[in-house]
């Protein structure tokens, strides 16, 4: 179906104030001086037809006292589908996906410190019975945030 000046309008208002508020479809719809059921079934049709992925808080870990990674892995494809099922086991792993690459398994972590990184990595490694070239940590060195919200065409 593809998206109309109504939807960009939303999907501005998801991205650029999304209000904290125990009933924020409706404090959106007032806002936008619609009716609250007409915002939700838009929204509900945005993320079933995919347009919308995730609809979620985005917090800075650091200034949470966290400490994060993004790791990948080398699997074979037969282990894929297992290895999957493991990463995506621990709770620190926010999210992860598969690549066409040498390493095909990418996630992020996201743990109380370092050293519980470390043991989630090496619980994987053993667990899929990988080498220590197999799982690469690659913590952030630098910091480069970028505005990741997208504006509708005027």
């Amino acid at each position: 179906m593809g998206i109309d000046n109504l939807d960009h309008r939303i999907l501005d208002a998801l991205q650029y104030d999304f209000p904290l508020s125990e009933r924020p479809f409706d404090v959106l719809a007032q806002r936008l001086g619609l009716d609250a059921g007409l915002v939700w079934h838009r929204v509900e049709r945005m993320l079933d037809e995919g347009v919308i992925r995730r609809i979620g808080a985005s917090f800075d870990s650091r200034k949470l006292g966290r400490c994060s990674t993004l790791a990948a892995i080398r699997v074979e494809p037969a282990l894929v589908d297992q290895a999957a099922g493991i990463v995506g086991g621990y709770p620190e792993v926010t999210h992860s996906y598969l690549r066409d690459h040498e390493f095909n398994i990418w996630f992020t972590v996201i743990a109380v410190d370092g050293g519980r990184i470390e043991t989630i990595l090496h619980e994987v490694r053993k667990e899929l019975s990988l080498g220590a070239s197999d799982v690469l940590n690659l913590p952030m060195k630098r910091v480069f945030k970028l505005d990741a919200r997208f504006r509708a065409r005027s």
